[in-house]
């Protein structure tokens, strides 16, 4: 029997404090960061940001910059700056220093026209923003101070085709590839192919490339060991592989983005591949997927692999994590953020957590 009390006090004390290591919760590391372009219409103010730790888990850290309507985002390739389009009718697009708590507002421009929804920069830090409703692509360029310039030229595209949504241009996306500018235009239902020549556009031998009658081009993909294009269709829900042979585009061949006898109205929206090249990603909003298609490494053919629901209403915009262990959605109706584990060998899709966001558009990791 212990009778000397101070040494009943150690042992009590060692217990104790065993007890708490025991149930101390070690929480994962971050792992990655992101930012959630919104629609400010509701709850949203505009741009947040998030963390992810290494299994998963979703941190919302907050508002980051509030400003109207950003509904695409984009990073320099020096992860110095962030530039968003406000999608307004009197369209303008901004520029950010990315700060590790913050975004410190630099400028803010015209895109010279309405309600632009798409903006990329290239290793020149040269900026196209697409305007949807008045169908043209600005042109514009960050200085040394992240400053964008005044627009240096624009875009302007003409046509219809088949559907209400193709009354007119609608410029949905534009992309830059090697010397070659690639626009997408939803209304006039074409691929337009232009280069930059002393800062303007110039329309090479073949200006456009038509799609199949009430297709409506959205969003594109590279693949990026080939050089094959894919086209997410966002109206008859298709994605199609675009091949270039002799200075000349064409479509090579054209899958359903939905399962056999789909009987939900659809409107396709986003499109990525996995940086293996070997599989591709597409969103479907009203029946709420995410197609999984397989990759042919010989010729670039999609093979349906099968659909995962992105548990959530109308997946505007997804992504993958920088090293695609995860894909993760944007529901822009039913207000939150999905994230889905990537099985790397099949490329099949699972659940694994979601996190409240007001209205997401667009999710960029830096």
């Amino acid at each position: 029997m212990i009778k000397n009390p101070l040494f009943l006090l150690a042992i009590l004390s060692m217990v104790i404090s065993c007890k708490k290591v025991v149930k101390e919760e070690v929480k994962p590391k971050s792992a990655y960061t992101f930012y959630v372009g919104t629609y400010t219409s509701g709850k949203s103010e505009g741009i947040y940001k998030f963390e992810m730790d290494s299994i998963g888990n979703l941190t919302n850290t907050g508002l980051v910059a509030k400003t109207e309507n950003p509904s695409f985002l984009t990073v320099t390739v020096d992860d110095k700056y962030l530039l968003a389009v406000n999608e307004n009718e009197e369209g303008t697009m901004e520029s950010f220093k990315i700060k590790e708590d913050t975004l410190i507002s630099i400028n803010r421009t015209s895109t010279d026209g309405i309600h632009p929804c798409f903006i990329i920069t290239n290793v020149n830090n040269m900026i196209l923003a697409a305007n949807y409703s008045s169908g043209n692509v600005a042109l514009s360029k960050l200085n040394d101070k992240g400053e964008i310039l005044p627009l240096l030229d624009l875009q302007q595209h003409e046509g219809s085709d088949t559907t209400d949504r193709q009354e007119g241009p609608h410029a949905h996306s534009a992309w830059f590839k090697n010397d070659e500018v690639i626009s997408v235009d939803l209304g006039t239902n074409e691929l337009w192919f232009s280069k930059i020549v002393n800062d303007k556009f110039e329309f090479g031998e073949q200006k456009t490339l038509k799609m199949a009658g009430g297709a409506g081009p959205r969003h594109l993909a590279f693949h990026p060991e080939q050089d094959w294009i894919y086209v997410m269709n966002e109206l008859n829900g298709t994605v199609s592989q675009v091949v270039k042979s002799d200075s000349t585009y064409s479509i090579a061949s054209t899958v359903s983005s939905l399962p056999e006898n789909a009987q939900e109205k659809n409107q396709s929206a986003d499109i990525h591949i996995s940086s293996d090249g070997k599989f591709l990603y597409a969103s479907n909003r009203g029946p709420n997927t995410i197609a999984i298609f397989s990759i042919d490494q010989e010729n670039g053919e999609l093979t349906s692999v099968g659909f995962e629901s992105t548990k959530g209403d109308w997946p505007r915009n997804f992504a993958l994590t920088p090293d695609d262990k995860y894909l993760l959605v944007a529901n822009e109706r039913s207000d939150n953020i999905v994230v889905f584990e990537r099985n790397i060998e099949t490329g099949l899709l699972k659940f694994v957590t979601e996190s409240e966001a007001f209205s997401p558009t667009c999710i960029l990791f830096n």
